[in-house]
């Protein structure tokens, strides 16, 4: 694909490692960092240590605190921002001069509090004049410390229209970073915010010693349950077991690098969870995520007892321990993925 106008809105560790990335490719590309003094100390220092230590910012990329100007002759717009500001994002963005045959790619893991909608769902309630057929949903296996070191990764674009999907694959695939296509908005949206949940299960099994058997048993049956309430919400099931359902979900709650493994692991040792969130630098999806995960099955009657007990280890202090002995004692029954 010719070299593009690309803007990249949130200057966190995924905005860098994409940012970067683009720019590798020989595209033009300006990152929005939405405080001027933080925009000013990385246009200076070209890194953001606390948050992708050892990694720099090339330097053709254009770093800026003005949204208008990093929209304004973008081609592609990736955006990079935590779900619980990203109405607000949004909203701020609609106030811009965009170029009405713009692509809006949503690079966000989350899903809204309040309302329980996905990003793609925010997107065309904020922006309802935006032609959807130029939005996608980029999701995938893919922590920022390894694509920004170029080692071989494989993630997922979603689109209603497949001319976007392949627009998106031309634009950012290479030999380190394997692009695949999908038609599934919903599910992919899904697998990349549910996992984060699950992850933090993962972390708390870490945590509290819990041993290799249980974090194996963990994975599949939370897979299920993201299956089940993906299934209710209109999404492919197929969907789960590609890059956006299985392959994120084994890295999340396997890497190292994974905040929600990290945040579950510190609460599994018996810290609370203001006491670790107070101590982080970088967004953990997964704490947000979990109370719209058990809103949503509350509202379409989807069991997910894994993304319950992790909710009421998180906000209702409930021990580990007790969390994985209710879950062991549940009833029995064949083993099912919906």
């Amino acid at each position: 694909m010719k070299e593009t106008n690309t803007a990249v809105l949130g200057a966190g560790s995924w905005g860098i490692a994409i940012a970067n990335h683009c720019a590798r490719l020989g595209h033009r590309v300006s990152l929005w960092e939405f405080d001027p003094k933080a925009a000013k100390k990385l246009n200076f220092h070209r890194s953001r240590k606390e948050v992708l230590k050892g990694i720099k910012l090339m330097q053709t990329i254009k770093v800026t605190s003005s949204l208008p100007d990093a929209v304004s002759r973008a081609d592609l717009i990736y955006f990079v921002i935590p779900s619980h500001v990203a109405r607000n994002v949004m909203t701020d963005f609609t106030k811009t001069s965009y170029r009405k045959n713009a692509v809006f790619v949503s690079c966000t893991k989350g899903i809204e509090n309040d309302t329980q909608m996905r990003m793609s769902e925010i997107f065309r309630q904020v922006l309802p004049e935006f032609d959807f057929n130029r939005f996608a949903v980029l999701s995938g296996p893919s922590h920022a410390e390894e694509v920004s070191r170029q080692i071989p990764t494989a993630v997922v674009v979603a689109s209603a229209n497949e001319e976007t999907s392949v627009l998106i694959q031309e634009a950012m695939n290479n030999i380190s970073f394997r692009i695949y296509t999908s038609h599934d908005v919903t599910g992919v949206e899904l697998g990349g915010a549910l996992k984060n949940v699950i992850a933090i299960a993962a972390g708390i099994c870490d945590g509290a010693g819990f041993g290799d058997n249980t974090k194996a048993a963990l994975q599949p049956r939370g897979l299920a349950e993201i299956i089940r309430l993906g299934r209710k919400l209109g999404a492919d099931p197929n969907t789960f077991a590609g890059l956006s359902g299985i392959g994120d979900l084994i890295v999340t709650c396997m890497s190292k690098l994974s905040r929600n493994r990290f945040v579950g692991e510190q609460i599994g040792k018996g810290l609370k969870l203001d006491q670790i969130m107070s101590h982080m630098t970088m967004v953990a999806e997964g704490v947000r995520t979990c109370k719209s995960v058990v809103a949503l099955s509350n509202k379409y009657n989807v069991e997910m007892p894994i993304c319950r007990q992790v909710y009421d280890v998180l906000f209702e202090n409930k021990e580990p321990k007790a969390a994985l002995q209710d879950l062991m004692n549940r009833d029995v029954k064949p083993e099912v993925w919906y």
